[in-house]
């Protein structure tokens, strides 16, 4: 069978066929389509099912929730914008027992994350999970593990590594076009609102609240968690900096070819809405300092949108030749003097600092990930390995955040020499529901 580039530009292309992406992938026969299951579909799930139906001979064939009033109301949305046949199912688990799916994907609150991610591929599913990848470092050291075990293909939503602009610019900084790239500097602003406070009540009807714990020791359902709050409480969440910085943390480190820093210190306090049940920091000030005298900085604002460059979220990379800002959309490079050199802009923009996040960047991630899965791509572009690396700088931030101390890091695991801060390695899990290895 023709594959879809020979039918474009061969000899379909003379008799003039065009075939779509989505009637490709509805071609009966093919024999390499790929079901996908998306798990977790109330935010970023979305931006999933949007990228994965983009994509030659794949079909999104199950939607996965814990809520069935979203569940509903997103099975009825995808069957309508011509997606028929689309199945429901609100335990993850019932998908794994069968050989209904070959791609999991991974949107759910944090502490859902390896823990699906690793069930999947001990099932024999590929898996494409969202950042951060683990409530704490030792799930993304399971993850590394169970893929090792496996072999499963697993990409971690990190989608700006499969951006052709901050490629094209990390080839220009490979070849000295910045010098010595000695710092970064990264950023985050939204104008959040109060949570407010909340009180402990019985949950709704629609939501199966023992699954939405999962992993977690159980407790009671408070009014103000579900959908969104729950990433400012730390049973659950991970704060601004897993949620947001990762994405610019990753970049950077990548463009600067580091890894592990030597010291981590993070200075934050919750500045806004003071009393409501917010649990962390608003502000963060996160400090990656490396050998050489090489830095990584990032500035987080949940509640104060002021923009930095024109954007809410983005990376300025300092060089001995010149300087270069890059995000999502493109990058500009400058002189010492500051003087703009060249601007690279993306011809389909991609969404910056809202709660779906979705853009041209998660239809090339996607492509890479099936690539991968089908042969005709070498490597992830965001492999695990890598998105352990990224998410534990995020999990250290915290810890320096929580523990109040500037910590020593251990290059190699990037494990911090404070016992204090090593007790935050790892969570407690509810019995029956461990993540492991």
């Amino acid at each position: 069978m023709m594959d879809r580039r020979t039918m474009m530009t061969g000899a379909g292309a003379a008799l003039g066929v065009a075939v779509s992406a989505r009637s490709y992938a509805q071609i009966k026969g093919a024999n390499d389509r790929l079901r996908v299951a998306v798990v977790g579909v109330n935010g970023r799930g979305q931006a999933h099912m949007s990228a994965f139906t983009k994509q030659p001979n794949v079909t999104i064939t199950h939607l996965v929730d814990v809520d069935s009033d979203v569940l509903a109301k997103r099975a009825a949305a995808f069957a309508a914008k011509g997606n028929a046949g689309v199945k429901t199912e609100g335990d993850y688990r019932r998908l794994l027992d069968k050989k209904a799916v070959d791609i999991v994907t991974v949107a759910t609150p944090d502490h859902w994350h390896a823990k699906v991610a690793i069930d999947a591929m001990d099932a024999g599913r590929h898996c494409y999970v969202e950042k951060p990848i683990g409530i704490a470092p030792a799930e993304g050291e399971a993850l590394i593990a169970v893929q090792r075990r496996t072999g499963r293909q697993l990409q971690v939503g990190n989608q700006q590594r499969s951006s052709r602009e901050t490629q094209q610019l990390a080839a220009l900084i490979g070849a000295g076009e910045l010098g010595d790239v000695y710092e970064a500097q990264a950023w985050y602003a939204n104008n959040r609102t109060s949570i407010g406070t909340g009180t402990e009540v019985a949950p709704p009807a629609n939501l199966n609240w023992d699954m939405w714990q999962g992993p977690r020791p159980r407790g009671p359902y408070r009014s103000n968690l579900v959908p969104y709050n729950w990433h400012w409480f730390w049973k659950y969440g991970t704060g601004e900096i897993c949620n947001n910085a990762m994405h610019e943390l990753d970049v950077a480190r990548w463009l600067m070819g580091l890894s592990y820093p030597k010291t981590v210190a993070a200075r934050g306090a919750r500045h806004f809405y003071k009393g409501d049940d917010w649990e962390m920091y608003d502000t963060l000030a996160l400090d990656l300092l490396y050998d050489n005298d090489r830095a990584i900085r990032w500035n987080g604002q949940s509640c104060n949108g002021q923009l930095t460059r024109g954007r809410g979220r983005g990376v300025l990379l300092l060089g001995t030749k010149g300087s270069a800002v890059v995000d999502r959309n493109g990058f500009e490079l400058y002189d010492l003097a500051g003087k703009m050199l060249r601007e690279v802009k993306a011809p389909a923009t991609s969404e910056t600092t809202g709660t779906v996040g979705e853009g041209a960047l998660d239809v090339y991630h996607a492509a890479n990930f099936v690539d991968v899965i089908r042969g005709r791509a070498t490597a992830l572009a965001s492999p695990i390995a890598e998105g352990h690396i990224s998410t534990t700088l995020c999990h250290l931030g915290n810890m320096a955040y929580r523990t109040n101390s500037v910590l020593t890091v251990d290059p190699t695991t990037g494990k911090p020499g404070s016992a204090e801060a090593m007790k935050l390695w790892s969570v407690d899990y509810q019995p029956g529901w461990e993540v492991k290895a």
